[in-house]
Parts: structure tokens; C-alpha cells; sequence
């Protein structure tokens, strides 16, 4: 089976927008459970509305993909499975090094999906020495001396930094140099990296953050809401008492 190293996915190469492949993995989760459940075929709005997007912006994106579906069928299930798991690279073995090892990193070392999905965890690394060689998900953690090693006898280029944020960047330049090329950071810092090199960052902070941020908004409504129906009421009532709805001639 052939490795990250030798092979990157064509999205770029073939004009694919960067929101269409950020949508590609909603699209490949939604049809993964219809071909776990054996459904052969589905249509662009259940598919959609499956991925939390609009049958239209669907439609869009397959079009990028040259699949078309058939009127009156809809998609074959398990030919998009194929097509899409092609696109991002998924039919191929994708090895890949997580740094830190930590609750966070022992955590996504446990993950179950990785393999189901293409990718193989070939190694733990940690800078604690008293780490080194302990079990973590059946994996011994290595040292982080070794790190480059590693990375070259693995034939990786996809990294999870999963270390403290003073860490970071340095593991992030060691993970380049060796050549890395693909990094998913979950340490709450920006990451400086050269052309050529991708990251996403995960911080789940901000995100919780974003959440509370629409929380406090719909708190803020619900009370202006409140607010219009008690004025509304007062504006109601007469000096003695609630005005009828009719009021006599």
C-alpha cells in the first residue's frame, strides 16, 4: 500500500474550491451510514440535508467531482464513497505522527476512526522522558529526540501537534524540516509555517467561545422579546384596568 509520502490528493490540481473539499468529509460521514445501512441509491436533498448543507450547493459540489446522479434515481451510494474517499486521498494509506502526548493527545492516540478513514497512527512522541516506552492505545510513545527519525522511517507527512503552546511552534518546525507537510494543531497558538505547508487548526476554546457568544445573543433577544410583550400589555390597560377589545358605542 502506498504511503502519504509518494502521493498528494489531486483536489488542487483539478480547481476544486477549498469550501467544496471542506464540505467533501460531510458528505463522505452521510454516506458512509447510508452504506452501512445498505441503502443503495439517495437523492441530492436527502444527501443534503443528511450533510447539513442545501441540495443546490450539493449539486455544486459533486458537479466538481464530474458526478451528476441520474434523474429520478439519485446517487449511487457506494460509487460516491469510492469517489469521494479518491479525492481526499483515503484509498491509500496515510501514516501519521501524533506529538504530545497528553490527556488531549493520549485521547486522539484511543480514537477509533482514524483507521476506518485512511489513516494509520505509525507513531506517539513525547518530550517527557519518563513517557518514553510506555503504552499509550497499544503504542509505545517515543522520544522526541527521535522525532525526525521517525518521521523518515515511517514515510510521514501529516502531524498532530497535540503539545502545550509554548511547545508548538518548535515541534511545528522540527515536524517541517523533517519534512511534514500537513499539520493538524491542537495547541491554542498560531502556527508560522512556510508555503507548502498546510495546517488546521482545532481549538476547541474558540469554538466554545463562538457558542457562548450565540447563546448570550438568543438570551439578549428572548429578553428584548419579553421586554415588547410586557410594554405591549401596559399599553393595554386603562387607569381602571384592561380595555375591552370592543369598546362600546
Amino acid at each position: 500500500m502506498a504511503t502519504g509520502r509518494t502521493h498528494r490528493p489531486a483536489t488542487r490540481s483539478r480547481g476544486i474550491p477549498e469550501a467544496t473539499v471542506a464540505r467533501l468529509p460531510l458528505y463522505l460521514r452521510a454516506l458512509t451510514a447510508l452504506s452501512e445501512r445498505s441503502v443503495p441509491t439517495v437523492s441530492s436533498e436527502e444527501l443534503a440535508a443528511a450533510a447539513g448543507v442545501n441540495s443546490a450547493k450539493l449539486r455544486k459540489d459533486f458537479s466538481y467531482l464530474g458526478s451528476y446522479g441520474t434523474r429520478g434515481v439519485g446517487y449511487d451510494v457506494e460509487y460516491l464513497v469510492y469517489q469521494i474517499s479518491r479525492e481526499l486521498g483515503l484509498t491509500q494509506d496515510w501514516p501519521v505522527v501524533i506529538v504530545g502526548i497528553g490527556n488531549l493527545g493520549a485521547a486522539l492516540a484511543n480514537y477509533g476512526g482514524f483507521a476506518s478513514r485512511g489513516f494509520r497512527v505509525a507513531a506517539l512522541i513525547d518530550a517527557d522522558p519518563a513517557m518514553a516506552g510506555k503504552p499509550v492505545a497499544g503504542i509505545p510513545v517515543q522520544h522526541t529526540d527521535d522525532l525526525e527519525k521517525i518521521i523518515d522511517e515511517n514515510g510521514v507527512s501529516i502531524g498532530v501537534i497535540a503539545t502545550p503552546a509554548g511547545a508548538a511552534q518548535q515541534v511545528c518546525e522540527r515536524l517541517v524540516a523533517a519534512g511534514v507537510t500537513s499539520i493538524l494543531n491542537f495547541a491554542p497558538t498560531v502556527l508560522s509555517v512556510p508555503d507548502g505547508v498546510d495546517v488546521r487548526k482545532v481549538d476547541l476554546s474558540i469554538e466554545l467561545q463562538i457558542l457562548a457568544f450565540h447563546e448570550q445573543r438568543k438570551a439578549g433577544e428572548e429578553a428584548a422579546a419579553e421586554a415588547v410583550a410586557a410594554a405591549s400589555a401596559e399599553t393595554e390597560k386603562g387607569p381602571d384596568g384592561d380595555v375591552p377589545a370592543v369598546m362600546p358605542a
